[in-house]
């Protein structure tokens, strides 16, 4: 509680039982939040990373290595440690990988700060090194970049499997690699000499039973319904789909209106009128020549019976997003008004059919000529195993996408953060006074990558570091990294192990700004938690609960 003097008499600024905590030691506080955070997710690096297992309040538990899942699964209490989770979410919708090398790297970016402190060199004077540090970073990696073309599919290939290696799944990774591949380039289009890929437009379905072997890519889209009616069929083949926005059932009237019948031929009149319009509307559907509906509102009992008797296969209340992906996938227009449908709005399939899959019943839309929405059909046998197969596809969809958009990449296994690493030590003496041991502390930390994959492959770091920069001293090994399975410095390049080149830029911007906005804060002020025990709610008449005295009898 902060106190101030005013005339001999305290006056108190903040409200009874805040906290506030001042210079050095918020520092020290919030610095140490940070390295718990990303030492918690540091185990999980490389292909030969160990997974986490995290159980929630409820007891469901989920096993992963994925660096978002893991901080976003985990309570974070202290503010500095849930700015460490926030950079691993902004790292993760921004470029969907990379997660866990932005949080070590923050980690790593703060300790040695921490270092630079301790010798009194300001906050100031490290937050503006690192600046500098991270520019020259973004220079390096422009010029160490490798275009990379769409039509390039080994590696692309190879950024998908890059981005599995260390996954539950990476025994499958060329299977998955090569779907992954296929369905960002189905999606992949040109906007303004831009090539945009956005992966919302491939459904990941998931089912327990089977392998993962059979897990497979459909040319089209997977609705989650069955077909309304029993008597319609199950399987359609060279599928002209209508996609409807409209309800097919009797609409009631917005204002209050009352029907006055008074005899058995009116009340069979108005139902008769009601059967019509149904029929109008199945028939409106019939001469457009489609024989698959879908509709995104209801479908009435009686419009059911007639599509059936037409043959007409349908199911309704198709998620919107799903309406969005069959229109992408079979060319086809959603419409509002079923007056306005016609031929040219119907979409076209191979195959529509109905299909029982874990005991669930879906729609399988498949052969579409030339799909902008596609479906990946992930098969499992265990549901944690579907989990993380899922959260690996994602990772993979995103880097490949994240390539074709960027158009450029760099090769990984710690091999970047070397050359980075030995080009500014070269530079930081040009820039001189403390911003100088600003930019070689960062010079430092951007090591910890390739130190943490020899350390979690079982080798030792300090060789490990020693080797590499020896042989980054040499012109020409800017591409040599850390080969885990063999032990030793290899080339990444022709390993294969390469990333997108925003992938890394964004991780090493991202951990540069988390460790920023840490070290500029030395005040932190905290309100007195209310906690509110259930005895001392007052009851809702505002007098005593039934049963309880008041201090005053």
């Amino acid at each position: 509680m902060a106190i101030a003097q005013l005339g001999g008499v305290p006056v108190l600024i903040l409200k009874e039982g805040s906290t506030r905590t001042v210079g050095r030691e918020a520092q020290r506080a919030n610095i140490a939040a940070a390295k718990a955070i990303a030492e918690a997710v540091r185990s999980t690096l490389g292909p030969r990373g160990m997974d986490k297992m995290l159980v929630d309040s409820l007891g469901d538990v989920t096993v992963t290595n994925d660096g978002a899942t893991i901080l976003d699964e985990i309570e974070v209490q202290h503010p500095a440690a849930k700015m460490m989770v926030e950079v691993a979410k902004a790292q993760d919708d921004e470029v969907g990988d990379g997660t866990t090398t932005s949080v070590v790297l923050a980690g790593e970016l703060l300790k040695k700060a921490e270092e630079l402190m301790a010798k009194n060199i300001h906050p100031t004077v490290i937050i503006s090194g690192y600046s500098k540090a991270l520019d020259f970073c973004n220079k390096v990696l422009d010029e160490l970049a490798k275009p990379v073309s769409m039509d390039d599919k080994e590696t692309l290939r190879k950024i998908a499997m890059t981005s599995m290696a260390a996954k539950t799944v990476a025994g499958s990774k060329e299977m998955l690699a090569d779907m992954a591949v296929k369905a960002v380039m189905q999606v992949a289009e040109k906007r303004d000499d831009k090539v945009i890929a956005d992966t919302d437009y491939i459904q990941l379905i998931k089912r327990q039973g089977a392998s993962l072997a059979e897990s497979k890519l459909i040319n089209g889209v997977i609705i989650d319904k069955e077909v309304v009616h029993s008597g319609m069929p199950r399987k359609v083949e060279k599928a002209k789909i209508a996609l409807l926005d409209c309800p097919l059932e009797i609409e009631k009237t917005e204002m209050d209106a009352e029907i006055r019948i008074s005899s058995p031929e009116q009340m069979k009149a108005f139902l008769e009128e009601e059967e019509r319009m149904l029929k109008n509307m199945v028939d409106k559907i019939k001469a457009s020549g489609a024989n698959v509906v879908f509709c995104q509102k209801g479908i009435d009992d009686v419009a059911q019976h007639f599509l059936a008797k037409e043959g007409i296969l349908a199911a309704r209340r198709v998620k919107k997003s799903d309406m969005e992906k069959l229109a992408r996938a079979t060319g086809g227009r959603i419409v509002t008004n079923i007056e306005d449908l016609s031929p040219s709005d119907l979409g076209e399939a191979e195959l529509v059919e109905e299909r029982k899959i874990a005991d669930e019943k879906m729609i399988f839309v498949e052969g579409c000529k030339n799909p902008r929405a596609v479906a990946i059909l992930i098969r499992g046998g265990l549901e944690k195993f579907i989990d993380e197969a899922e959260r690996a596809l994602t990772d993979a969809l995103s880097t490949v996408s994240d390539a074709i958009e960027c158009g450029k990449i760099v090769t990984g296994g710690g091999s970047i953060e070397m050359e980075l690493a030995r080009r500014l030590r070269e530079f930081a003496p040009t820039v001189g006074g403390k911003e100088q041991l600003a930019i070689e502390a960062f010079a430092n930390a951007l090591e910890i990558i390739p130190k943490t994959l020899a350390e979690n492959a079982g080798l030792d770091p300090l060789d490990m570091i020693m080797e590499l920069r020896a042989l980054h001293e040499k012109a020409g090994n800017e591409t040599i990294g850390v080969d885990v399975f063999s032990g030793k410095p290899a080339d990444m390049y022709g390993l294969g192990v390469i990333e997108p080149q925003n992938v890394k830029g964004m991780a090493i911007k991202s951990a540069t700004e988390a460790a920023s906005m840490i070290l500029r804060i030395d005040d932190i002020i905290a309100a007195a938690k209310t906690e509110t025990k259930a005895s001392e709610t007052p009851s809702k008449t505002g007098g005593e609960e039934e049963g309880e005295k008041s201090e005053f009898d």
